[in-house]
């Protein structure tokens, strides 16, 4: 259940969706390498965008979206979906044509070596899962084709961006500094308490989530904010809940905006806070023009002349450089795990545990019962009991369905890419990392946030400088132009 290295994560996710072996499928895209001489014979009717020396077709817009539907992702409708499938087109076809450039390649016995991992993972053999493919409707050439194209996206991406993001360990001190300003626990001593009516310093951290034009995008995006207000106001770590939202969508932002008085925090932002103590999460998502905001506040403290040195010295014996704690919320859980593979459908294995989750509720049987005649994991034989475990343990998706439940609670079944599974939360609690496993937590926490803004700004710098032309972008590939 543990997280692997990014590319082994790329692995499992392209064994995550259906059957577990066509995500490339609706997630690459339609790449077609181009001549001249093709580009004057194809019929520009045909044809969406030039990008480059290549193009996007609207066919291969109409199969993303056909894709994407297939997925059940909520989307916007008509041109605002058929505008974000061609941006996101465009921007692999442009990775696709440097990445050729810089010389970034998946050679045959990397691509055969990959596919028998995704087979193993699905427990067929090569020719069983080429079998299921062609089933799918596609070949098993085109179906090597777009799995090296993802391949080949991601090498680039982390060569280009991950090389990039530096982390220095006056960072990473500063970040542990600043967890137990926020959280003042183990010996960490509180702010200076602000009097009733005197001037203050307010840590204010919040979770952006954009939102783009329309009524659908929108609500998506409140809908989306407003799951996170709940996590945040249960027993979910704020910072930890940002990070992960962050990761799991690199369009929300995660920031802690640092003490500021009331006068330099954005006026929305303030009147949502300014009547709630520390640690607390204002109650309502913040809408601004932007999208929606969710905001915590992490300290109130005291604006005094002196207020980074109002705080009492450490006793004189402790050593200078000490190092100070990170707590962290842990959680104890078991699961009831149905493998995908061969034979049992996402419909039969969703009804199968929806049958034990409902026995649970109704207390006729216990969980680790069932987790034991049934899970098909190595905790079977433990009641499918996992251990405490921290953020970042655990594939997302199980994660998120695990952070929402209460104690004692039992999920509906959750999809990740090891199979299907079934949750009950046993116990949580505050623990302290070591010194090595908190300099290890700062690290990835402040990756995340550098990588975003690196990756972003990176996907900016590459559509600015690509020639691109718009031809047909609303139009399917069946209207006649």
């Amino acid at each position: 259940m543990t997280r692997r290295n990014s590319f082994r994560n790329l692995l499992a996710c392209l064994a995550l969706v259906g059957i577990g072996i066509f995500p490339v499928i609706a997630l690459a895209q339609d790449a077609v390498k181009i001549s001249t001489t093709d580009t004057k014979i194809r019929n520009i009717d045909g044809v969406a965008a030039i990008v480059n020396t290549g193009y996007v077709t609207r066919k291969e817009v109409d199969d993303r979206i056909a894709a994407l539907q297939k997925q059940g992702n909520k989307m916007p409708s008509g041109t605002d979906l058929r505008k974000m499938v061609m941006d996101r087109l465009i921007i692999e076809k442009i990775q696709l044509q440097n990445a050729e450039q810089e010389g970034v390649e998946v050679t045959n016995k990397e691509l055969d070596k990959i596919i028998d991992d995704i087979a193993a993972k699905n427990k067929m053999s090569r020719a069983e899962l080429k079998v299921k493919i062609e089933a799918s409707g596609t070949t098993y050439e085109r179906y090597k084709q777009l799995l090296r194209e993802d391949i080949v996206i991601s090498r680039y991406r982390e060569r280009e961006v991950e090389g990039k993001v530096k982390i220095s360990d006056a960072e990473i001190d500063n970040y542990i500094k600043d967890r137990n300003l926020a959280a003042p626990m183990g010996g960490v001593v509180a702010s200076t308490p602000v009097a009733n009516g005197a001037p203050e310093e307010i840590d204010v951290a919040q979770i952006f989530i954009p939102a783009e034009a329309g009524a659908a995008a929108q609500a998506d995006a409140k809908k989306k904010a407003e799951s996170l207000l709940v996590l945040a106001r249960g027993d979910a770590d704020f910072l930890q809940l940002g990070a992960m939202a962050a990761k799991d969508n690199p369009k929300i932002k995660f920031q802690e905006l640092g003490y500021r008085t009331p006068d330099r925090l954005p006026q929305l932002f303030y009147e949502a806070v300014r009547n709630i103590g520390s640690g607390q999460v204002a109650n309502v998502v913040v809408k601004s023009p932007a999208g929606f905001h969710v905001l915590k506040v992490l300290d109130r403290r005291a604006l005094v002349a002196n207020a980074p040195e109002s705080r009492p010295a450490q006793s004189a014996q402790a050593a200078p450089s000490a190092p100070q704690s990170i707590m962290i919320t842990q959680t104890l859980s078991r699961h009831i795990l149905l493998r995908s593979r061969q034979g049992l459908s996402d419909q039969d294995a969703e009804r199968r545990l929806a049958g034990y989750r409902d026995q649970v509720r109704a207390k006729t049987v216990d969980f680790g019962d069932l987790a034991k005649k049934y899970s098909e994991d190595g905790a079977a034989a433990n009641g499918g009991n996992l251990g405490w475990m921290s953020s970042g343990d655990l594939v997302p998706e199980f994660e998120q369905a695990m952070n929402r439940l209460q104690i004692g609670d039992v999920s509906n079944p959750v999809k990740t890419q090891f199979g299907w599974h079934l949750i009950q939360v046993l116990d949580r609690r505050e623990a302290q990392l070591t010194v090595e496993k908190q300099r290890e937590f700062a690290r990835a926490a402040i990756r995340e946030r550098k990588f975003d803004q690196a990756y972003q700004d990176w996907l900016r710098e590459l559509r600015d400088t690509a020639t691109v032309k718009i031809i047909n972008a609303d139009d399917p590939a069946s209207s006649p132009r």
